[in-house]
């Protein structure tokens, strides 16, 4: 039955991978999400936003235009995301709003689960709560100073609409920047505090528990950790390949 599982769920995510590739009828040419492997960012790479995927290139642009960053984050069975994609990410005049007025940035939480971290405990310290998709809005160098999650194209649920979230900020970064900066300057140093409070930079013990865990959830049967449905977790992957180099250790 695991075995059944598992070949079920891996044509799945193989299925995924070739229709998020695939553009949808009459596409526009796609952005540079099309580069990408994760399933997520390939499902947005149609999108009339102009997206970067995480990396230094989007950070030089947001600098060089002097623009702030809107960072979204989630992955692709979140039922929010889809929705704000369907709304605001493939809406014409949502994504000239956001391509005018921001640098915008794609990351898929299961891919960069790091990343993902970091500003959802931003958002969690900012609003009270979190939840995919993550919305931030944030400096050239990283630093939030607005955080959210799901937003209609326009204001319902008791939730300000991207029509008019995307305007009241630009203006906001055009006309009283200085007030954005101290906010960005508070919450990074709370992010600060909690990471020496959690216990600073990480130690070879710290490392080698990582990595008993991780061997003991693998299943040598079957790949992968832990028990099925398995999701992807390069991370995971990556943390292994990097630990075998550090240490020379073949196990």
């Amino acid at each position: 039955m695991r075995a059944a599982t598992f070949f079920i769920y891996s044509v799945m995510v193989l299925g995924l991978t070739t229709l998020a590739a695939d553009p949808p009828r009459g596409a526009r040419p796609p952005n540079r999400l099309a580069n990408e492997k994760s399933p997520y960012l390939l499902a947005h790479a149609y999108d009339p936003v102009d997206w970067y995927p995480w990396g230094e290139e989007a950070f030089a642009r947001a600098r060089a235009d002097d623009k702030p960053i809107f960072l979204s984050v989630g992955y692709s069975t979140c039922h929010w995301c889809h929705v704000m994609q369907r709304e605001s990410f493939r809406d014409e005049e949502v994504a000239a709003l956001l391509n005018e007025h921001f640098v915008c940035v794609k990351v898929d939480r299961e891919e960069r689960p790091d990343v993902d971290h970091v500003y959802m405990t931003a958002c969690q310290l900012m609003t009270g709560g979190g939840g995919w998709p993550l919305t931030i809005i944030m400096t050239a160098d990283g630093r939030p100073f607005f955080a959210g999650t799901y937003f209609p194209k326009q204001a319902r649920f008791g939730r300000v609409g991207m029509l008019e979230l995307v305007p009241r900020v630009a203006e906001l970064w055009a006309t009283k920047r200085e007030g954005l900066l101290a906010t960005s300057a508070e919450v990074v140093g709370l992010l600060e505090r909690m990471s020496y409070d959690s216990g600073g930079e990480l130690d070879e013990a710290t490392l080698a528990a990582a990595f008993e865990q991780l061997r003991e959830k693998f299943d040598a049967r079957h790949g992968g950790f832990g028990d099925a449905p398995k999701f992807p977790t390069p991370h995971n992957f990556y943390f292994l390949l990097r630990y075998g180099r550090r240490t020379g250790e073949g196990r």
